[in-house]
């Protein structure tokens, strides 16, 4: 992680960015801010999930680390703690339960995760329905693991975890489900991989879709993934929240681009 690239981009998304919606001239987005992005209601789940993060922080047990994707933010050893894993790589609870409420509001059927980690932003995404069925996919099979207790300890059925490289299974995946109403990309933080993910989901998507994009100011790299992601000419609305992205490809959308404050 390149810090001072994402200091500097905080500190300018502070300054440029809509402050509780105000000034937003598209009902969508106001409705969206007002419903979703200030919403503070506590759902029953919330505590489910954050006690498995207050169990995985007290973990000191070691694994073997796989990674397929950009490097660890904090080390590059092979083995680690569950404890400092889940201490770097997992996403804070303010911003875990936007997960929830953005899918509990657009409601998607069929979603996909990419970067499973310990599976708790998965169970944000999934658990507002059991009827949501989402797939995640991990490329670490002991942190996959992990994440799979962590499924089970919640009795959780609507999750399927795939393990292995994303190039492997995300194409045969999005194959299957034809259409996909959300993706969560959160597993590869290099601009070509993130641009190559994003150009292989895209031809699923339909109106409706959404697409959330973790970490946007996570480097240079990742920065540049998400100005040509806005500027493609599928794309017709963006939310920049500074912690993520979200892209939607809704035709009756005149094409902009909002930064609101979270």
């Amino acid at each position: 992680m390149n810090q001072l690239h994402a200091i500097y981009h905080f500190i300018r998304h502070l300054i440029v960015s809509n402050k509780r919606g105000h000034g937003v001239h598209s009902p969508f987005v106001y409705q969206f801010v007002k419903n979703v992005i200030d919403n503070q209601a506590q759902y029953y789940i919330f505590q489910d999930i954050e006690s498995l993060r207050a169990k995985l922080l007290l973990t000191d047990q070691e694994i073997a680390v796989t990674d397929l994707g950009a490097a660890s933010r904090t080390t590059k050893k092979s083995k680690r703690k569950i404890n400092a894993i889940a201490k770097s790589a997992l996403k804070p609870k303010k911003q875990a339960q936007l997960l929830f409420r953005i899918a509990n509001y657009f409601r998607p059927k069929n979603s996909i995760e990419l970067g499973t980690s310990f599976g708790l932003s998965s169970l944000y995404l999934s658990q507002w329905s059991a009827k949501n069925q989402l797939t995640t996919i991990e490329g670490c099979p002991n942190i996959a693991k992990v994440a799979q207790l962590n499924f089970d300890k919640l009795n959780v059925k609507n999750i399927t975890s795939l393990v292995g490289d994303f190039n492997h299974h995300l194409p045969t995946l999005l194959k299957q489900l034809k259409t996909v109403d959300l993706v969560y990309f959160d597993g590869n933080h290099k601009e070509e991989a993130t641009l190559n993910y994003f150009e292989t989901c895209v031809p699923f998507s339909h109106n409706n879709s959404v697409f959330i994009f973790d970490d946007i100011y996570w480097s240079k790299g990742m920065t540049n993934a998400w100005k040509k992601i806005k500027a493609d000419s599928r794309v017709t609305l963006t939310i920049d929240t500074y912690y993520i992205g979200l892209v939607f490809f809704r035709k009756e959308q005149p094409k902009e681009d909002f930064t609101v404050y979270h």
